[in-house]
C-alpha cells in the first residue's frame, strides 16, 4: 500500500524555450548579412584612406626632398610663368613648329635660370625613374646627351676658330692697307682700346668715389639723427622735471581757505 512521503516533493523546474518565428529568423539572418557587408566595407574604405594616406605622405615627403632650402618658390615659379606666357604670346601668330617648340624652351630655360637646384634635383629624380624603368630609353637618352655635349665643343671650337680666323683677316687686311696707304691703323686701333680701357678705368673710379660719398653722406645723416634724437630726450626729460617739480610744489601748499 502507498503511503505519503515524510518530506513534501521538490517541485520540479519548468523551462520555458522561446522558439523563434521564421521571420524573425529570417530578420535576424538579413541584419547579419548586412553587418557583415558594411564591416567588409567598411575595412576596404579603412584600406583605400590608408593607403591614400601613406601615398601622400610619401608625395610630400618626396616633394620636400626635390626643393632647394635656399631656393623661394614664390617668385621663381611666378617668373617662369610668365616666361612660359610670354613664349605663347609671342609665338601666338606663329607656326605652328613655333607655337609648339617656343614656349616649353622658354619653360626649360626659364627653370634653369630661376630655379637650377631644383631642376637639377627634378631631372636626377626622373633620371633615376628612367633607369630603374626604362633602361633602354635611359640608355638611348645618354648617347643622345653625349652626341649633344660633343655637338656643343665641336660648335665652340668651330666658333673660337672662326673668331681666331676673322682676326688674323682683319689683322692681314690692316697690314695690306698700311702698306698699300702707309696708314698706321694699327696704333690707331691701339689707341682706341687704350682710351676705351681709360674711359673704364675713370668710370671705375668714379662709381668708387660716389658710393664713398654716399657712405659719407649716409654717416653724417645717422650721426644729425642721433644729435637731434639726444637734444628731444634731453628736452623731453627737462620738461618731465619741470612737471614734477610743479606737482610736489603743489602737493606741499597748503590748502587755502574760501572766505
Amino acid at each position: 500500500m502507498w503511503q505519503l512521503p515524510i518530506y513534501p516533493a521538490s517541485q520540479p523546474d519548468v523551462l520555458l524555450l522561446e522558439t523563434p518565428s521564421e521571420l524573425e529568423q529570417r530578420i535576424g539572418v538579413a541584419r547579419r548579412a548586412v553587418t557583415a557587408t558594411y564591416l567588409d566595407a567598411r575595412a576596404q574604405v579603412q584600406g583605400v584612406i590608408s593607403r591614400w594616406i601613406s601615398v601622400e605622405q610619401s608625395v610630400e615627403h618626396r616633394v620636400k626632398s626635390l626643393i632647394a632650402p635656399d631656393e623661394p618658390l614664390t617668385p621663381g615659379l611666378l617668373y617662369v610663368g610668365v616666361a612660359t606666357l610670354t613664349g605663347s604670346v609671342f609665338a601666338r601668330n606663329r607656326s605652328l613648329a613655333t607655337r609648339a617648340l617656343l614656349p616649353p624652351t622658354l619653360l626649360v630655360l626659364a627653370l634653369n635660370h630661376f630655379l637650377p637646384k631644383t631642376t637639377h634635383n627634378v631631372a636626377q629624380y626622373f633620371g633615376a625613374l628612367e633607369d630603374a624603368h626604362f633602361p633602354t630609353f635611359a640608355e638611348k637618352h645618354e648617347i643622345a646627351k653625349a652626341h649633344s655635349a660633343m655637338t656643343w665643343e665641336r660648335v665652340k671650337d668651330a666658333t673660337q676658330n672662326g673668331r681666331a680666323a676673322m682676326q688674323a683677316a682683319v689683322e692681314g687686311a690692316v697690314v695690306r692697307v698700311e702698306e698699300a696707304t702707309g696708314l698706321k691703323l694699327k696704333e690707331a686701333l691701339a689707341r682706341s682700346e687704350g682710351v676705351v680701357r681709360a674711359v673704364e678705368t675713370q668710370a671705375i673710379a668714379v662709381a668708387h668715389s660716389a658710393q664713398a660719398q654716399v657712405e659719407a653722406a649716409t654717416d653724417v645723416v645717422s650721426h644729425k639723427v642721433e644729435e637731434v634724437k639726444e637734444a628731444a630726450e634731453q628736452k623731453a626729460a627737462a620738461v618731465t622735471g619741470a612737471a614734477e617739480e610743479k606737482i610736489a610744489q603743489r602737493a606741499v601748499e597748503p590748502p587755502k581757505r574760501l572766505v
